[in-house]
């Protein structure tokens, strides 16, 4: 894509979210790790069934969500489903190619082999922690007099500012926290640089769990890049809170 057809695809993206109900439409689809039809998008902002399709229809037509017909099972005519799509949406004015450096920066630790891929998992737990520390210096959290629970949820909004679309259960009876983030923050280098990457998420959330649970293990269960997987998920166990 040259730069004139980036503008036009950014013109076209703007207009879309310019509408406040829309962008909340598109807010609550990304949020939502499943299908939504236009009827809950309906009841959900009190809108009419119609103003709902064509709120979606939109967000579909510059690619920031999909569709498909489904079976119901319940006979009658199948029901469309929205979903968000894999389309990365990137805004900038002027235009940036940080996509491009980041690119550049992996390659170049690649290069120094075994050296590369542990200065690559140190800067993800380096940046993990620092994130946990700033976010709870900002709200003035005790983190040593706050129950596995509160803790639980700190780890849910640093990583809600980290873009990673989580979802996060404490199973109070296997005493073990069920981690899933439906948003890579790298996707679109996933295919070249897997490996790095997935090492590099993974000391982040490392880096993340050690402020608030001290020594664990961070098992990984699935990959976003393993086929019919919708999120990458952890069990974090042996959790000394």
């Amino acid at each position: 894509m040259d730069q004139m057809d980036q503008d036009q695809n950014t013109l076209k993206i703007t207009n879309v979210l310019s509408d406040p109900t829309r962008f909340s439409i598109y807010q609550y689809v990304s949020k939502h790790h499943k299908n939504v039809t236009v009827q809950e998008i309906a009841e959900q902002f009190n809108i009419h069934p119609n103003v709902a399709r064509l709120h979606l229809t939109k967000l579909e037509d510059v690619r920031m969500i999909v569709s498909e017909t489904q079976k119901t099972g319940k006979g009658g005519r199948p029901s469309r489903f929205y979903a968000l799509s894999n389309e990365v949406i990137q805004l900038q004015f002027p235009f940036r190619d940080y996509q491009r450096l980041a690119k550049m920066s992996i390659e170049a630790l690649a290069e120094f082999g075994d050296i590369g891929t542990d200065a690559i998992k140190k800067i993800g737990y380096k940046y993990g922690r620092q994130s946990a520390e700033q976010y709870v210096q900002q709200f003035q959290f005790d983190v040593s007099k706050a129950t596995i629970q509160e803790k639980v949820k700190m780890i849910e909004q640093v990583a809600i500012n980290q873009g990673l679309n989580p979802e996060i259960v404490y199973n109070e009876e296997m005493e073990q926290i069920e981690f899933s983030v439906y948003n890579c923050t790298f996707k679109e280098l996933m295919n070249d640089y897997s490996m790095s990457l997935c090492s590099m998420h993974h000391e982040l959330f490392k880096g993340i769990f050690s402020l608030f649970l001290g020594e664990h293990i961070l098992r990984e269960d699935t990959k976003l890049t393993d086929p019919q997987s919708r999120a990458c998920s952890y069990t974090v166990i042996k959790i000394n809170s």
